[in-house]
């Protein structure tokens, strides 16, 4: 079912040897960008009716709109059940908690007497915030997604998800549901490709973003590497990985659940133990084929769990296995190992990080308040998760009188003529109706 990757007796490649010899899904963004760009053009300049055309051909429904209208909104929400509106509001709540410490202040400094130099946060003006759809529901998306962006203070907020020929063209109504919840108001029927060119290029109903953030297929992520620059992205989202760090302490009934939790995702999500014992190997293996066959998406289960990129690593202990976690950079990383909390301290490259046997990565997905929008791909390794940080833009406000000007012209005139920019000097110079004073 899974396939074993044995890196023990031999020392540990360093660097990107040691990546190749990870597993990793195929997903060639470069070569969906041929079969995007057609499609960003079309919305660049046919706007509402193009996105009407792809919602008949990808989606195979008839709509006349792409904004929801308010009324199926307030309708998602009465309608949505009790229950799963209790763990929505938990899970908006402890988001609150997280990204409201996140929060950033502008800081003054004093550089010399009369000069200062403060870094201001200011927030986006206007995101464009992509839930997918298809496979599953992604309600806790929008959350991850919304919340980061109210708490940065974003003024204009935009959700986009495919229209569901089940409902009437319309996104899926817990996801309607779910933005009623968060105060949103601006909802669109839009998916894939079609959806991020609509928030690049605006529309008659939507007008241009700036920034677009949110997972999806690989059409999406080609088009926000096709349109990046025009807007910002927060990242290319591949398919969704786990990671576990695991020796013989942990349950091998845990692991194969928690793996089983991201193969269910996509036939695309990777799902990878590293462990340094081969009895735990062999019990997860086995607990996996029977807790696989017992649940409800088995086949697509199977398909991920057999595929290319996921595997069990056999290393040489805990030591060994962080190296290979921090070569891999995983998207989510469970460390179940003793002493897990030193572990995880020692983690350079993840997206999350789930320490110990109560930390499961499905906790991370809906209610520990931390965000589940991360990176994937490796991109861990230089990349980070999505936060208020991404929503604030740090401006620099550099504010100097005379005097401190004059003190420091010298230098700036003498790097300007090094840099052989003498204009650079002369726009100095023409401040002042003496010579630039020379340092004593």
């Amino acid at each position: 079912m899974i396939s074993r990757i044995d890196l023990r007796g031999d020392a540990l490649p360093e660097g990107g040897a040691l990546r190749d010899l990870l597993p990793r899904a195929e997903f060639d963004v470069e070569a969906a960008l041929e079969k995007v760009r057609p499609i960003c053009e079309d919305v660049r300049h046919r706007g509402t009716a193009a996105l009407i055309d792809y919602a008949r051909r990808f989606d195979g429904v008839d709509i006349e709109r792409v904004r929801v209208p308010a009324e199926a909104l307030d309708r998602a929400l009465q309608e949505l059940d009790p229950a799963v509106r209790a763990a929505l509001e938990e899970s908006i709540r402890r988001a609150r908690i997280v990204h409201r410490e996140q929060r950033r202040t502008d800081t003054t400094t004093r550089v010399v007497p009369g000069g200062t130099v403060t870094e201001r946060w200011v927030p986006v003006e206007r995101v464009g915030l992509y839930v997918p759809g298809g496979l599953a529901v992604y309600p806790s998306s929008v959350v991850m997604n919304v919340v980061p962006a109210q708490e940065a203070g974003v003024a204009g907020i935009a959700v986009t998800s495919p229209p569901q020929k089940e409902f009437g063209g319309l996104p899926h109504p817990t996801i309607l549901a779910a933005c009623a919840l968060l105060g949103v108001d601006e909802v669109y029927a839009a998916g894939g490709a079609q959806a991020i060119a609509m928030f690049a290029y605006g529309t008659d109903e939507c007008p241009p973003v700036n920034l677009v953030t949110g997972p999806g297929n690989i059409f999406v992520a080609s088009a926000k590497r096709l349109l990046k620059g025009r807007i910002g992205i927060d990242a290319e989202a591949g398919p969704t990985e786990i990671a576990i760090l695991a020796d013989a302490t942990a349950d091998p009934e845990h692991v194969a659940a928690d793996l089983i939790s991201q193969a269910e995702h996509d036939t695309l999500a990777a799902a990878v133990l590293v462990t340094d014992s081969t009895e735990l190997a062999e019990a997860t293996e086995a607990a996996l084929k029977r807790q696989a066959d017992a649940t409800k998406h088995t086949e697509r289960i199977t398909t991920a769990l057999a595929g290319r990129q996921s595997a069990i690593v056999l290393v040489d202990g805990v030591d060994a296995g962080l190296k290979v976690v921090d070569a891999y950079g995983a998207e989510h990383l469970e460390i179940q190992t003793a002493d897990a909390a030193a572990v995880a301290a020692r983690v350079r490259n993840a997206g999350a990080v789930f320490v110990g046997p109560y930390a499961p990565v499905s906790l991370g997905d809906y209610c520990a308040g931390s965000n589940h929008v991360l990176p994937t791909g490796g991109c861990a390794c230089h990349s980070s998760g999505l936060s208020v940080q991404s929503f604030l833009r740090g401006i620099h406000v550099v504010d100097y009188s005379r005097d401190a000007l004059a003190e420091v012209a010298h230098h700036v005139v003498t790097l300007a003529e090094a840099e052989d920019l003498p204009a650079h000097g002369a726009a100095l110079k023409a401040r002042f109706d003496w010579k630039v004073p020379q340092s004593k």
